[in-house]
């Protein structure tokens, strides 16, 4: 083969992959249940933790009358935004992404929760 029909094979090939965060919304609404404890989704009211309403394109640590950890307050000095990758990010391992936060879940481990709760996430502005 060619090195042009090699990379019109690549080019192929990565359209024809889905993206990660190609979730379902309502499987992601079953996956928030694990969240709900702590977070609001609906009201915008902050709980223990911070409000998920229109979380999808906020800036991080930037929900008013939070009291963030001084590492989650860093990513957000940082710039950081909670877009799909960020979120694909976080959501595993809260720790890894922000060590010290005051995050105690330990994660979603499966990458179709993750899939489905940013789809559930965002269908919810």
């Amino acid at each position: 083969m060619t090195r042009t029909m090699l990379a019109a094979f690549a080019v192929l090939m990565a359209l024809a992959t889905p993206a990660l965060a190609d979730g379902d919304a309502a499987k992601g609404e079953k996956v928030y249940m694990k969240c709900k404890t702590c977070h609001d989704i609906e009201k915008g009211v902050n709980k223990v933790g911070p409000t998920l309403k229109g979380v999808v394109g906020r800036k991080v640590a930037s929900v008013a009358d939070y009291k963030y950890s001084e590492a989650m307050l860093a990513k957000g000095a940082e710039g950081a935004v909670w877009d799909e990758a960020t979120l694909a990010t976080y959501l595993p391992d809260p720790k890894a992404f922000a060590p010290k936060t005051k995050m105690v879940f330990a994660g979603l481990k499966k990458p179709e929760e993750i899939a489905d709760i940013i789809a559930y996430l965002k269908a919810n502005p």
